[in-house]
């Protein structure tokens, strides 16, 4: 199984409640119940407030490489991905479980 773990931080000057920044979130929330891949999908704000933190996260699982390819090209997955380009940046990290 492979753990996706994905960071994200909004812009200087986007604010959460950014029209762009809640549908980028709704379409992130949808992803879990559209790509059969995936056999876990979490994603929420960070509650943190600490310089460093990144403002929100995605924390999903696959079975294996091809899975997460699978899941990586969707097309809902790729529509998301669009939106977040609008107002943030992240980092990843894909790793064995």
């Amino acid at each position: 199984m492979i753990r996706h773990l994905v960071l994200f931080k909004l812009n200087e000057g986007v604010q959460r409640d950014d029209p762009r920044v809640m549908e980028g979130v709704r379409a992130f929330e949808a992803l879990g119940d559209v790509i059969d891949e995936l056999r876990s999908w979490e994603c929420a704000w960070n509650i943190s407030d600490r310089p460093i933190a990144y403002d929100f996260a995605i924390n999903s699982a696959v079975d294996n490489k091809d899975a997460l390819r699978s899941y990586l090209e969707h097309p809902a997955h790729q529509a998301g991905v669009a939106l977040w380009r609008e107002f943030a940046t992240w980092v990843i990290a894909d790793y064995e479980i």
